[in-house]
């Protein structure tokens, strides 16, 4: 068997706010689209209202993806070919406990200052935890899904 290609895909009411703060996050780089969706509005293949301006460039107006920035790309499209992030928007808001979440790993004796550069970039503390096993603090970001800070 081969192995499969993925990417994580988070459901967001602001996919561009929150691609723009796991961009930040993780050291990411936002996606660039905008040479598709010009090329696709050029051939009246999407509608201009599929579209919107994002950081001075066109921009799907439902869906933004981060990519790692050591992984390729595909130049044409601006889709990353490796580690990525989807955000596509959604009517509804979060409700209940993520089933999945992220894991950010901070320099060893930096988790502290991470989580201080978290807060500031619109993270909140929801809980400390200390096991046996270890610790991590749980966070929230912009929209309200969890991720642990270790």
């Amino acid at each position: 068997m081969t192995t499969l290609h993925w990417k994580l895909v988070i459901d967001a009411n602001d996919p561009h706010a929150q691609a723009a703060f796991w961009a930040e996050t993780l050291g990411y780089e936002v996606e660039d689209n905008s040479a598709l969706i010009e090329r696709l509005l050029g051939r009246g293949a999407a509608p201009e209202a599929a579209a919107l301006e994002f950081r001075g460039r066109r921009a799907w107006r439902n869906l933004i993806a981060v990519r790692h920035p050591d992984d390729p790309y595909d130049e044409a499209s601006g889709t990353g070919l490796g580690r990525r992030i989807l955000f596509q928007r959604v009517p509804e808001t979060k409700t209940g406990k993520n089933r999945l979440h992220l894991d950010v790993h901070a320099e060893p004796g930096r988790r502290d200052g991470e989580v201080a550069r978290l807060e500031s970039l619109g993270a909140a503390v929801s809980q400390h935890v200390k096991e046996p096993g270890g610790e991590w603090i749980v966070m929230t970001d912009p929209e309200g899904n969890e991720f642990c800070v270790h």
